[in-house]
This record gives C-alpha cells, structure tokens and sequence, in this order.
C-alpha cells in the first residue's frame, strides 16, 4: 500500500537484520548478571493473561523511583524479554526500571494493548514508591503517551507521574491505515483517531519530550514533530541515531537520553 516503504524501518537500516538477536543476546546477558545479585524480579503478574507479565529491575538500594519503559514492534512483535539491558543506566543512577510485555496483534486490537499499559502502570505503581517516569519505543512510545490520556490511569497514579519521554514514537495512527500492516493491526478510522496521541485533548499535566533519532525514516520525524505541535512539548532529535539504535542510550547512565529520565 503507499505508506508501506514510509514506515519500513528495517529496509532502510544497514544490517537490520542483525538487530533482533543482538537486543536478546545483550538482554539475557544483562538479567543474567543482575539475577546473580538478586536485583531482578522476572514474570510478575499484572493480570491473568499468558503475556501480562513484567520484569522488575533494582538498584542496589532504595530506588528513587519507577521508570517502565514499554517495548515496539508496530503492536506486533516482541515481549519484554529482549529489552533487559536497556534498565542499566537508569539502575546504575538508582532507579527501579519495570519493562513490560503485552498481547499482540492481531490477538487483541491497540485499544486493547493501551488498557493492558495502564493495568500495568498501575499495578507496578502498588509495588513500589516514589516518583514514576514512563518511555516507550515507537509502538511503546504510542503507549506510554496513551497513558497522559485523563481516566486512563487511576489519580492516585497519574499524580505520580514525573515525566513522559516517548521514543520515536507513532502519535498519529491514521496514516497506518494506509500500510499493508493494518491487515494484522485491523484499525479502522474510529480506532486511529480515538487511539492517536495527536488528537487527545484532555491530558494529563505532567512534561513531556518526544524523542527522535536524526537519521530516521522522514515519517518518524514527523510524528514525532507532530506530537510535538500537538502538545506543545519538548523535542529532541538525537544527530546520526536510526530508529533501532535511537534506544542505546538507555544503557549508559551519563547519557542525555537517561539524565532526561532521572533529571
């Protein structure tokens, strides 16, 4: 369909390929170590579904707070499991970080995943203390952004929120109706627009930045200077980042990426 090359990011990433097994390889390692220090919790339960589980990452003492960072894959691939290692920076600075997985197209339909997030959020909030930070990638920064949406999460969490940094993220989901993808997705017209981020009006108070990489496909600059207009809110693009390495940073504890989480 026309859109598809637009929001083909793996076509247009030297050795893209080499990136799903690279992210495994480096999470399994990570929570490998942790485990060894017992600052890992693996498959807690959110709700009663196979996929409603979330892994829990701890610094060596009390955290500061919660960062839940909520995985891609256009709503359609992935689980939490290869993602571990991206919890380090923010760990190393004290924080808890939770990551989350969630059910897949075409199983369930977005509208669905987003309520999953909030059960989630909320859950996680009932475990542990403090200020919380939300980030996602791409289909996760969709989510996380989903949740400033007022009523989606219960007021004694969205009072917590601190921050709201969603990774190159899709914040309008109409144009997906004009890829191949949505054949999997099944979104239509009342689904995109209710489940567009762009076109939510009451929100929750809480800051905002969206965050993009240089070198991504045109489209996610746009969505990202889209949700940018939309909300009035902060904007970073990040020089000669693509859409699969944008997230690295994640793992260095004296990135800007992370000092904007913890900051």
């Amino acid at each position: 369909m026309e859109l598809d090359d637009a929001y083909a990011n793996a076509a247009h990433i030297p050795g893209a390929e080499r990136f799903p097994g690279k992210w495994a390889e480096a999470a399994e390692m990570w929570r490998t170590q942790q485990a060894h220090e017992d600052r890992v919790r693996l498959d807690l339960a959110y709700g009663a579904r196979p996929r409603e589980r979330f892994d829990l990452f701890l610094p060596g003492d009390t955290p500061k707070g919660l960062i839940v960072f909520v995985h891609g894959g256009y709503w359609l691939k992935f689980d939490k499991s290869s993602w571990s290692h991206l919890a380090a920076g923010a760990v190393t600075r004290g924080w808890a970080v939770a990551m989350p997985s969630y059910d897949l197209c075409p199983t369930v339909r977005i509208s669905q995943i987003t309520r999953q997030i909030a059960r989630a959020v909320g859950v996680m909030a009932d475990m542990m203390a403090g200020p919380m930070v939300l980030t996602g990638h791409s289909a996760g920064g969709h989510l996380v952004a989903r949740m400033l949406d007022r009523g989606m999460l219960a007021n004694e969490v969205a009072t917590r929120l601190h921050r709201v940094v969603p990774i190159s993220p899709v914040a309008d989901l109409r144009p997906l109706l004009r890829t191949s993808m949505n054949a999997e997705l099944r979104l239509d017209a009342a689904e995109a627009a209710a489940e567009s981020p762009v076109l939510m009006e009451d929100r929750l108070d809480v800051p905002v930045t969206a965050w993009v990489g240089g070198d991504e496909r045109p489209v996610f600059l746009d969505q990202a200077r889209w949700l940018s207009q939309a909300w009035n809110c902060e904007m970073v693009v990040t020089d000669g980042r693509h859409h699969f390495d944008v997230i690295e940073p994640l793992e260095l504890a004296d990135s800007d990426l992370v000092e904007l989480l913890v900051g």
